[in-house]
């Protein structure tokens, strides 16, 4: 009889399989098949806050099976993810199944490759309970305060809210940034460059310190203007040059929250959109050979590269690079003095499989996430990027001017990899040859006016770092943070920033009043920290509930007379067709609607309709932008059933030159363009002329 091997995903069984053989089955659990009920707080929080654990509804076939195969098999081996997630799924699997936690029926892979499957399957071991206690004691916090704060939002702001004890604490930041720009008060400030002449050349200088060294920086256009009167008629000397060398260092190999941020600032990305890619890319792609797993594991926190890793980088540098781009000795980064630091930092399985290479297996999401892990790999381990530097001073009438230049003189890593940006962004300021004692002509005055500017809103990058960088949540739990709080509407997308909704600040305000430390940053930090230690074995599970829970209860009951919240509503220029009041935006579970505010008396509702400002090709009507069931959108006409035209793509409103169907605009690797509807015609023009999204009329 074979052994059965449990995973969590059908792809991740194809994968494993073809390296075990015929003398294991390998099968998938399709994720957790128990959890608490969904219809009742399901914890007995007067007997040491016992979950109380029940089958999902639907899997009912699926551990049927398990069950069956089990009994037959010689053997169970339990292969899920190697964190607290994959490490709950083995222990639940582990009670229905009847297997004892403490025998070693559990392995994990660090990579899903021949050689990172036969890793784990020589070293199995028992179910890791202080790993599962952390996220049973996760999942036990949640369930506290989403069941017992839910109702309150019911009652004082909107029925069918919920409230999330980490997604709260993020819809804060939010809140709270947004409310920083508000308040924001700009300070006016003036920039004074004098453009000089040196020999032929020219160059320019900008106003920095007075005769003592004081920063001088004008407030007023009439404050630039005085010192720009002042110095007429002067004479500018160089009074001191500096000439020197700048190296820049590579970046890390990607942890999770860097890929997170990363992948949403080169590919545009969403977290949850970056960690469903990564996760195929981790559980196998097929290419010719057969399924591999082109990337290991991608929930880390850790820094840490394999020795053997960090051999096949240099081997690789040295043989396509040469050795200008290979440090005399590996690279080392230290992870944060908070890292877990129970995987490697994500990396390639193997250089071997280049993202040309496999370009051809891969879908255009996968192929530019897996050319991102693999370049920040590589580059890693390459030598600093060199940049000569030059800078010269200026004195004039007890000012001193300022002067700088630099240029790449070594690319380095940089031939490989630059982080934050598709192209490399280079110091376009010149510098002349110049001496010190140098006189210099004045040519004229650029005064220019700034001011400062509020904090930038968060986008889902930013938000992760803060989110990081605050202690807040853990590799795996960003993507659905941000996921729930935009499904909840508490936070909207404004173009690719995250700004509040007033439903958002609504809850935020009330959480504040009424549960202080649940939307306290540090609190939440310390409840992480606390959740670390139970991992770690330091802390049972139980305690740190209990902690959480007794002043939680109360101010659960000190809540109960908390005024109501007005939520705000968006009153439109629309008349409703039965009473004649404006409309008001309103939200449910399936979107955004218009709806008469005069309810209950009149109850008339509308869809909300977004024109796009082209015509119906078939009879020049208004085309609308409508969804499917599903959520995909498409185009049709506004006089449908009469008019039957539909597209996937947005018409551009011009036709083919070639074949005169209709042009649409698409999205490809190389960005967006318009091509032809008519897929035997192939015509394509790599720019968009009109009726893109910044198009669209609500």
């Amino acid at each position: 009889m074979a052994k059965l091997v449990i995973v969590e995903s059908p792809a991740k069984a194809k994968t494993i399989g073809k390296y075990l053989g015929d003398d294991y089955e390998v099968t998938a659990s399709m994720g957790h098949i128990r959890d608490l009920p969904a219809s009742q707080l399901g914890i007995d929080v007067e007997h040491g806050y016992t979950p109380q654990y029940i089958s999902i509804k639907g899997k009912e076939k699926l551990i049927k099976e398990l069950k069956s195969k089990a009994k037959h098999a010689d053997g169970v081996l339990l292969a899920t993810d190697p964190d607290r997630e994959g490490e709950a799924i083995s222990w639940h699997l582990a009670n229905i199944l009847g297997l004892d936690p403490h025998e070693p029926n559990r392995v994990t892979f660090d990579e899903i490759t021949k050689k990172g499957v036969k890793e784990g399957m020589a070293h199995p071991r028992a179910i890791d309970e202080d790993l599962f206690n952390a996220q049973q004691a996760r999942r036990v916090l949640d369930r506290l305060v989403g069941y017992k704060l839910s109702p309150f939002l019911w009652r004082k702001v909107r029925r069918g809210l919920s409230a999330g004890r980490v997604q709260s604490v993020a819809v804060r930041l939010i809140d709270d940034r947004e409310k920083e720009i508000e308040n924001f008060k700009p300070d006016e400030y003036w920039n004074v460059d004098a453009t000089l002449g040196a020999g032929h050349k020219s160059f320019v200088a900008r106003l920095a310190t007075d005769a003592n060294g004081k920063k001088l920086l004008p407030k007023s256009e009439a404050e630039a203007r005085a010192i720009e009167k002042g110095l007429e008629g002067a004479s500018y000397v160089v009074s001191e040059l500096k000439r020197g060398k700048r190296a820049k260092q590579p970046t890390p190999a990607f942890i999770t929250s860097t890929l997170q941020q990363e992948a949403s600032r080169k590919l545009g990305f969403t977290t949850r959109k970056t960690m469903r890619v990564a996760q195929d890319l981790y559980e196998g792609v097929e290419l010719k050979d057969g399924s591999v797993g082109l990337v290991t594991y991608i929930r880390t926190d850790s820094l840490r590269l394999s020795s053997q890793a960090v051999e096949m980088a240099r081997e690789y540098i040295k043989n396509n690079f040469g050795g200008d781009y290979l440090p005399s000795k590996p690279r080392v980064f230290k992870s944060k003095s908070d890292s877990q630091d129970a995987h490697e930092a994500i990396r390639p399985t193997s250089l071997s499989r280049s993202p040309k290479q496999v370009r051809s297996y891969l879908t255009d999401d996968q192929y530019k996430l897996y050319k991102l892990i693999y370049e920040r790999f590589l580059a890693c381990q390459m030598s600093d990027a060199v940049y000569a530097t030059r800078s010269a001073e200026l004195v004039s009438a007890g000012h001193n001017f300022r002067a700088s230049a630099q240029q790449r003189i070594f690319d380095g890593y940089m031939a490989v990899y630059i982080e934050g940006a598709n192209k490399i962004t280079e110091d376009k300021s010149t510098l002349p040859v110049l001496h010190e004692g140098q006189p210099a002509v004045l040519d004229g005055f650029e005064p220019a006016q700034h001011f400062t500017e509020p904090p930038a809103r968060y986008n889902e990058a930013s938000l992760v770092k803060e989110l990081e960088d605050k202690g807040i949540g853990r590799p795996s739990t960003f993507a659905s943070i941000i996921s729930t709080i935009l499904d909840r509407e508490y936070i909207e997308r404004d173009k690719k920033n995250l700004k509040p909704t007033q439903l958002g600040f609504c809850v935020v305000d009330f959480m504040l009043n009424a549960f202080p430390d649940i939307v306290d940053v540090h609190f939440t930090a310390g409840m992480e920290s606390e959740l670390d230690k139970v991992e770690e074995g330091q802390m049972q599970w139980t305690d740190v509930v209990r902690s959480f829970y007794g002043p939680f209860h109360q101010s659960v009951l000190a809540a109960a007379d908390a005024p109501h919240v007005r939520v705000p509503v968006i009153e439109t220029d629309i008349p409703c067709d039965k009473c004649g009041r404006m409309m008001v935006v309103r939200s449910s579970r399936y979107g955004k609607f218009l709806a008469c505010p005069n309810f209950p008396e009149c109850r008339n509702t509308k869809a909300i309709v977004e024109k796009i400002n082209v015509p119906c090709p078939k009879c020049g009507a208004a085309l609308i932008k409508r969804k499917t069931k599903r959520g995909k959108v498409f185009y049709g006409c506004e006089k449908y059933p009469e008019c039957d035209f539909v597209s996937w793509d947005m018409p551009s409103g011009e036709n083919c030159p070639k074949c005169g169907a209709i042009m649409v605009n698409k999205v490809g690797p190389r960005g967006k363009y318009v091509a032809c509807s008519n897929k035997d015609c192939g015509y394509i023009e790599r720019s968009v002329k009109k009726g893109t999204e910044n198009d669209v009329e609500k």
